[in-house]
């Protein structure tokens, strides 16, 4: 009975795991379509639960919100997200509940409640998301937040399988703690990205590798990152000057070039030093993430930010942090 409810668990883990990669994909995508406010309000749309499209709801939209541009296609973007996140929110309340009546049995209970709390603050983000008009540090949250989810429900789904290694591989074992530095190092890279995305400054440097002639005379630190900026009616399409856009994409650039070598030494060592075949398939897994990665962020610059790879440069971050998260989570917990 124990491992039947056991396993219920971890198949629901593992399709919300499944389920908020499509919520971060869409976010992302809501993101690039500029249709962050593509609703007006939270958590419906215009006041409905889906959106404006018959001429009828149309004028109750304009009527409603009459300073707005009813734009349904992006009203459609923002929306599909929310469902999407909505559907995640209840999969992991489940969890939490399950989790719960299972305590004591040796499922996990801190880390379910943990994620559910951290959802919780993620809605309240979407929320301040719209009604703080895409103020950057509160996207850039939202981002976080989501990854977060993301990563906590990859974690407890490793921790609902305990897995053994077959042989020991105590040759790599100290590349664990690096593993954890690895972590906190592509976490940042993550915020920069997404600091970077919140202030519209994807597309400030246009050239290779850090940035156009006579960026170092263009970098002010003075405001390009303050995270409570000059109060706006709205930070839709950014509120920095050139230079300050500028200074955070050069900061994302070189903070790429140091997570890439750092997290390349890593994965290069552990293939080296393992003498299992587990372990050298999978530091080849993630830098096989790594290349993509970097080659995604470099044809975002070389063929100016088209929709499908700056979506696929959120996706694969994500895949890379959670392949990351399994390697050292290995490398640490079951040798």
């Amino acid at each position: 009975m124990y491992n039947q409810k056991k396993l219920t668990i971890r198949k629901l883990v593992l399709l919300s795991i499944l389920l908020a990669i499509i919520v971060v994909s869409l976010g992302a995508y809501a993101r690039l379509t500029h249709a962050g406010l593509g609703c007006p309000d939270w958590p419906g749309c215009y006041g409905m639960l889906d959106v404006p499209v018959s001429t009828e709801q149309l004028n109750k939209a304009k009527q409603a919100f009459p300073d707005q541009v009813v734009d349904p296609e992006k009203a459609w973007n923002e929306m599909v997200h929310r469902y999407f996140a909505g559907a995640l929110g209840l999969l992991i309340l489940a969890i939490a509940f399950l989790s719960f009546r299972n305590r004591g049995q040796g499922t996990p209970l801190r880390l379910p409640l943990l994620i559910l709390v951290i959802v919780t603050f993620q809605a309240a983000l979407g929320m301040w998301t719209v009604t703080m008009k895409l103020m950057p540090i509160v996207v850039m949250g939202h981002l976080l937040g989501g990854f977060t989810t993301l990563c906590l429900l990859f974690l407890l789904y490793l921790r609902l399988n305990p897995y053994r290694l077959s042989t020991g591989d105590f040759s790599v074992k100290k590349y664990g703690r690096y593993g954890l530095i690895g972590i906190v190092i592509l976490t940042a890279q993550i915020a920069l990205g997404g600091w970077t995305s919140s202030n519209y400054a994807a597309l400030t440097c246009t050239e290779l590798p850090i940035c156009q002639s006579g960026w170092v005379e263009r970098l002010t630190f003075e405001d390009s990152f303050d995270l409570i900026p000059p109060e706006k009616e709205t930070y839709e399409f950014g509120h920095l000057d050139h230079n300050e856009r500028l200074t955070i994409h050069v900061v994302h650039r070189i903070g790429a070039i140091i997570t890439s070598l750092y997290l390349a030494w890593l994965l290069l060592m552990v293939f080296i030093k393992s003498k299992t075949i587990f372990f050298k398939n999978l530091s080849a897994l993630v830098a096989v993430l790594l290349f993509t990665q970097v080659s995604l962020g470099i044809s975002n610059i070389w063929f100016s930010l088209p929709l499908a790879v700056a979506v696929g440069h959120n996706i694969v971050a994500a895949c890379l942090m959670l392949s990351l998260i399994m390697l050292t989570y290995s490398l640490r917990r079951k040798i």
